[in-house]
């Protein structure tokens, strides 16, 4: 643990892998991340008002699922420089960022749902 908290740890271009708890666990994301986009497809192919939110949440999972594979084949190949650990400190990082704009969508909705209730009631007394 005390490794985790150095610059060395973070920055060294010429890492060593991962150990193999680690990355069982790095495969275990990468295959919930495939799971999870391939049951946001039945998901998404409704139509609703909660459409574009699974259409952002299928992509986030796909697009982290792919960059994850990526980076895990570099760490396993112990490739200079893209096998460095600051690569998946900042992967974590964007994902946050992505899921924090993903949610902040997902609050907008319920609005969405009062403005389509109040066109709906409109527009049953329009001819």
């Amino acid at each position: 643990m005390k490794n985790l908290l150095t610059l060395n740890y973070w920055f060294n271009l010429r890492p060593e892998t991962l150990v193999p708890y680690a990355q069982k666990i790095f495969i275990g994301l990468i295959a919930l991340f495939i799971i999870l986009a391939l049951l946001i497809i039945i998901a998404k192919k409704r139509s609703g008002i909660y459409r574009g939110f699974f259409k952002r949440l299928y992509s986030f999972f796909w697009s982290n699922a792919l960059i994850g594979l990526i980076l895990f084949f570099f760490n396993y190949e112990v490739v200079p420089f893209f096998s460095a650990r600051f690569w998946l400190g900042l992967w974590l990082l964007l994902m946050i960022v992505w899921l924090f704009f993903i949610l902040k969508k997902l609050r907008t909705i319920p609005e969405q749902k009062k403005q389509l209730e109040q066109e709906k009631k409109l527009k049953q007394y329009l001819p």
